[in-house]
This record gives C-alpha cells, sequence and structure tokens, in this order.
C-alpha cells in the first residue's frame, strides 16, 4: 500500500490525537525519568493525607481476614523462596516455538508457566534474522549519530529509538505475532461479555537496548510496571486484587484480565507509564547472553509477589502488626513501583530475583505485566547484551484507542505517546527511515495499518466479536 494510502487511513485521528497529545505528552528525555531509583539525589516527599485515610478504609474492610491472610502468606512465602534458592534461573520454564505453534506443550509446563509468570520461548525468530537487525540498527544509529538520544549519554545502553525498520519488522515477524497469541492465551476472563481478543495481538512501539561489557549505569533495581498507588487507590485496578483485599490472598488470579480492562494504571501521567494493556512484557535477543551479563532478572512467583505487594502497607515488617500509617513503601506518585531489601524483606530480593537463563540471538523472553523484574547491577560478559522490546498486547478498546495515537506518530516518526518527546521530532527525517507500505499485512493490521481487518470466526464469544467490529471500524472504518 502506497503510504499516501496510509497516511488517509490515519487522517481521521491526526486531529484529535495532536490536539490531546499537546495537553498531556511527555516531556523530552531519556529512561532515566522513568525510574526514581536511577536518579541517586531523589527524596520521595511523603504522601498526601488521602492516602492514610485509603488505607484504613482498605484494612477496616477485613481486618481480621488481612491479618490472618498476610500470617499465611509469609509462610507460604518462605517454601516459594527455598524453591527459587534451589533451582536458581533453571526454574524459569523454557519451551521451543516448534512446540508453542504446534501446541505440543505439556500441560506441566503449561501449569509452571502461570505459575512463575515468566517464560523463555526459544527460536522466535531465526538466529541471522536477529543479528541481522541489530546490525542494521548500528548502521542506522551511525547514519543518524547526530540526533540519536540515549542514557546514559555517555556510554549508551538504552536508545530512544522507536521507528528503525529493524524494530518494525521484528514486531511485525508472523513468528513473534505467533508468539505472542500463544502468550496472550494464557489469560481469560471473568466476563463472558468482556470485549477482548486474546488471538489478535497489537503492537506497541518500544525502545531497544544495547549494553556494552563492564557497564554498570543502566541498573535498574526490582520494580514493577503498571503505576504503582494506582492498584490500591483506582477503584477499577484495587478490583483485580480483590481477592487479596479480602484475605482470600490463595484464590487470586492472576490470568483474569476483567478488571484490567478498565483500569486506570496511570492517574498521575508518570514518564514511564504503558497506555496499553500488556498482559506480558518482552524482549527479543540479539545476542547471546548469559546470566549476569547485562540481562534480565524475574521474580518467578507471580500470586506470591503480587499478594505481598499489595497487602505490604497494611503491615509493619517487624512486628508483623497492622500499620495504618500513611505510607505506600516502594510507591511514588507518577513512578512504577519499586522493591528494596528495606521497603519489602519477606521477598529476600537477594535470592528470589534471578537472572532469565542464557538467551541466544532469535529467542524471546516474556514476563507477567505485574512481575517484579530488574536488570544486572554490571555486564560481566564480554559481548554486547542487545534486545529489543517487544510486549504482548491485546485487542481491547483501551489498546485500540492507544494504537491510533501511536499509529500517528509511526507515520510522523515521532516519539510514541508513552514515551519521552512524544509529538516532536524523533526521528523525522532520519536516513533509513521506515517504509510502511513494505511490512507484511499483519505487522500492519497490528499496527492499525493497512486495508486488512481482523477476522470475526464463529468460535469467537460475542465479547471478542464486538471487539473486533468494533476494532475495524475504528481502525479502518468498516
Amino acid at each position: 500500500m502506497a503510504m499516501s494510502r496510509l497516511l488517509s487511513k490515519a487522517a481521521a485521528v491526526r486531529a484529535a490525537s495532536t490536539s490531546t497529545a499537546a495537553q498531556t505528552t511527555k516531556a523530552a528525555g531519556d529512561i532515566s525519568s522513568v525510574f526514581p531509583s536511577l536518579r541517586s539525589d531523589y527524596q520521595p516527599e511523603p504522601l498526601p493525607p488521602r492516602f492514610g485515610e485509603l488505607k484504613l478504609r482498605l484494612f477496616q474492610k477485613n481486618e481480621k481476614a488481612l491479618t490472618e491472610s498476610w500470617k499465611r502468606l509469609l509462610l507460604s512465602l518462605e517454601e516459594e523462596v527455598d524453591k527459587i534458592k534451589t533451582k536458581g534461573s533453571d526454574i524459569i520454564p523454557s519451551v521451543d516455538y516448534t512446540d508453542v505453534v504446534s501446541g505440543s506443550i505439556p500441560e506441566a509446563t503449561m501449569k509452571e508457566i502461570r505459575h512463575r509468570g515468566t517464560v523463555v520461548i526459544r527460536n522466535v525468530v531465526p538466529r541471522d534474522k536477529a543479528m541481522d537487525y541489530k546490525q542494521r540498527i548500528r548502521d542506522y544509529v551511525a547514519a543518524n549519530k547526530e540526533r540519536v538520544k540515549a542514557f546514559p549519554a555517555d556510554s549508551p545502553a538504552v536508545y530512544e529509538l522507536y521507528w528503525t525498520p529493524a524494530q518494525a519488522e521484528a514486531r511485525a515477524h508472523a513468528n513473534m505475532l505467533d508468539a505472542q497469541r500463544f502468550l496472550q492465551r494464557l489469560w481469560h476472563s471473568s466476563d463472558p461479555n468482556a470485549k477482548l481478543s486474546t488471538s489478535n495481538p497489537l503492537t506497541y512501539a518500544d525502545r531497544l537496548r544495547m549494553r556494552d561489557p563492564g557497564d554498570a549505569k543502566f541498573a535498574l533495581g526490582p520494580h514493577v510496571d503498571g503505576g504503582s498507588l494506582e492498584r490500591w487507590e483506582d477503584p477499577e485496578y484495587s478490583s483485580v486484587y480483590s481477592k487479596i483485599l479480602e484475605g482470600n490472598w490463595e484464590q487470586y488470579d492472576a490470568w483474569d484480565a476483567k478488571h484490567r480492562l478498565k483500569a486506570k494504571m496511570d492517574m498521575y501521567n508518570g514518564a514511564g507509564a504503558c497506555s496499553m494493556l500488556r498482559f506480558f512484557q518482552g524482549w527479543m535477543s540479539m545476542s547471546d547472553t548469559a546470566p549476569g551479563e547485562g540481562g534480565l532478572r524475574v521474580c518467578p512467583m507471580i500470586v506470591h509477589s503480587t499478594a505481598y505487594t499489595i497487602l505490604r502497607p497494611f503491615f509493619d515488617v517487624k512486628s508483623q502488626q497492622p500499620s495504618l500509617d500513611g505510607t505506600f513503601p516502594g510507591s511514588v506518585p507518577g513512578a512504577c513501583q519499586e522493591y528494596n531489601p528495606v521497603t519489602h524483606p519477606q521477598l529476600e530480593l537477594e535470592t528470589t530475583m534471578v537472572s532469565v537463563p542464557k538467551v541466544e540471538p532469535g529467542d524471546f523472553v516474556a514476563w507477567h505485566c505485574d512481575m517484579l523484574h530488574s536488570v544486572d547491577k554490571e555486564h560481566r560478559g564480554k559481548g554486547d547484551s542487545s534486545v529489543l522490546y517487544i510486549p504482548a498486547t491485546p485487542l481491547c478498546d483501551v489498546n485500540i484507542d492507544y494504537l491510533l495515537k501511536q499509529r500517528q506518530a509511526a507515520i510522523d516518526y515521532s516519539p510514541p505517546w508513552d514515551f519521552p518527546g512524544a509529538g516532536g521530532p524523533g526521528e523525522i527525517g532520519f536516513q533509513g527511515a521506515m517504509d510502511w507500505s513494505s511490512l507484511n499485512p499483519e505487522g500492519q493490521r497490528a499496527m492499525g495499518l493497512g486495508n486488512k481487518p481482523w477476522e470475526v470466526t464463529d468460535g469467537m464469544s460475542e465479547g471478542e466479536k464486538e471487539a473486533v467490529r468494533s476494532a475495524n471500524k475504528t481502525c479502518f472504518g468498516l
């Protein structure tokens, strides 16, 4: 499809996207604006009094049940910590892409993926293709080096690049879309009428990382994305964790999307907030990277870590008695939820934050949207540690809303809506810019581009059919 037709597809939303963006887009900057822990001079301010009132209100609803639930959680946590300590990185499930597409992954493995909340999918993209992506990105950076922004400035690791041809092609690769479908189908909704399609992945444009050996500056500590205080403050978001807040953490279903579809994950226009619902965060490797070589670390016990996160503000970790002051440990308005051994000691982060197993170019690593994750403090390897950030984002109303704004940003080569400098010049005029008409039809559709609508099939629930029809009307006027 010619670029003129792609532009015409986006014309209907250009005015709305532009006017809204002018009001609420992010300031220019880099990834260091996202994480308070990257700024050594940062000191959190006391929270407003309403948070003390919020904590008291939530606790008094189920005071006895929450207290008993906290005690049970701490005992169960000890068992999980011991398991992780024993297995280390081997506790993270790994599957092969061929088994994903053939549907031959054993049920025991599927159960373990759900329990751990993370998985490595091997050989999603051929090794030589992933290596080619990396070289083309390096060429792109070299050709536009005077305008490329990255962090840290003196030894770049995370690049403020979103529209390199290599990134766009990797997101649109047929195997990547298959991997995303597999991941999204781990989810469900307890609302049978939910407007949600897990079989149709959408594209969320994100950054890339190329971390050189010896780097110790890009050292993100343990954190969870998707806001922080919003988990308790927004009624719909807190409903995601209703079983935990009722004192029944064992009954919490980490894979139920019902309340996530309308949850407000960003109430403060946070620098690092994600406006799309990501079922999984993820990246595709472009390097051979072993544990300790500048890669990802995760806390692979999704129910336990989430229950602890939600209950922790209500209890003093030394006395184990209720603590109803106005503090929410590790929670800062407009930032992600952060963790350390002082604020969240029973998680035993020194033990439970484990490196993902060794990955090779073309492997895909995914972790649940509520999973604690971090980055190796130092890259102790001998080669680069390079990844393309590619999450799994399903088709639903909130994601389609974002897709429209992202589509316009792509056509304009501007930073996407969620990122520093959104609406600004970005990669406009860069040498080697992406030709969107060259992208495969499925990849274009996942971006809300092209002219290939999503299909409505007989096997879909009425809610899924409605979600697909609504998306087709919004994106393609059908």
